[in-house]
């Protein structure tokens, strides 16, 4: 088996995934820029390049079933195997601040699709491949605002902050990392959520706190952690937060 370390973002030709594959190739990996426009991919590929980092395009939208298998079937061809998958692609809805018994269907079924439902069919599709590695890592992106205990809490960071599809999405993201930690941990994959933080994307708007380089630090810390590092966490820089 080849020794060369490979990491696949999803979502990496902007923001956080942009930012995480650039840390990640300046660690020395060869990084799969996941990108649903092939355009938009190939120029994040090209930024990267021009800082001496091996990066390399991959079409990949995660709510089309035929993009996810091709991407795989794509990566299986090129390489015998996958170390890194970091699901970091996903969505959040303008709804019009909808209440939560007045937000659409329509809506909860799109963001389903992309944030939990996707990621999930992603995993399945690369897991072979992450099987064959040394030390496979995955990293689901989530959001502190997939936390039920502070959603709960009166007076807690999150509290007024109702987006509710959005929000339950990365609840159910939180809650299939720790299955699949549990499923894999006698093996030597394994599986956190991250909160990036409030960071200065268009997810997160310009009054966010953090910047983009900042943003990408937890992803990067728990695709590189050691043989002794958590298993079925959710952390931010380090600090596990409340499920």
């Amino acid at each position: 088996m080849s020794t060369e370390r490979i990491a696949l973002i999803t979502g990496a030709n902007k923001g956080i995934g942009f930012e995480t594959a650039r840390q990640l190739g300046q660690k020395g990996m060869t990084v799969l820029v996941g990108a649903r426009d092939p355009a938009k991919g190939a120029e994040a590929v090209a930024e990267l390049r021009k800082e001496g980092l091996d990066a390399r395009p991959l079409t990949i939208d995660v709510s089309r079933s035929e993009s996810i298998r091709k991407a795989a079937a794509e990566v299986a061809k090129e390489f015998d195997h996958l170390d890194v998958l970091i699901n970091n692609a996903g969505i959040m809805i303008d709804d019009d601040d909808a209440k939560v018994s007045e937000q659409t269907l329509q809506t909860w079924r799109e963001t389903f699709d992309t944030n939990f439902f996707g990621l999930i069919e992603t995993t399945q599709a690369f897991l072979p491949l992450l099987r064959k590695s040394e030390a496979g890592r995955i990293v689901n992106l989530s959001s502190i605002l997939g936390s039920i205990t502070l959603h709960a809490q009166p007076g807690s960071p999150v509290y007024d902050n109702k987006v509710p599809a959005y929000n339950v999405s990365k609840s159910a993201v939180n809650a299939y990392t720790v299955q699949l930690a549990y499923e894999l941990k006698d093996t030597q994959i394994k599986v956190n959520a991250a909160h990036p933080g409030w960071v200065k994307t268009e997810l997160g708007g310009e009054g966010a706190r953090l910047e983009v380089s900042e943003g990408a630090t937890t992803s990067v810390q728990l695709a590189t952690i050691g043989a002794d590092g958590p298993n079925g966490a959710y952390k931010h820089n380090g600090e596990q937060i409340p499920w």
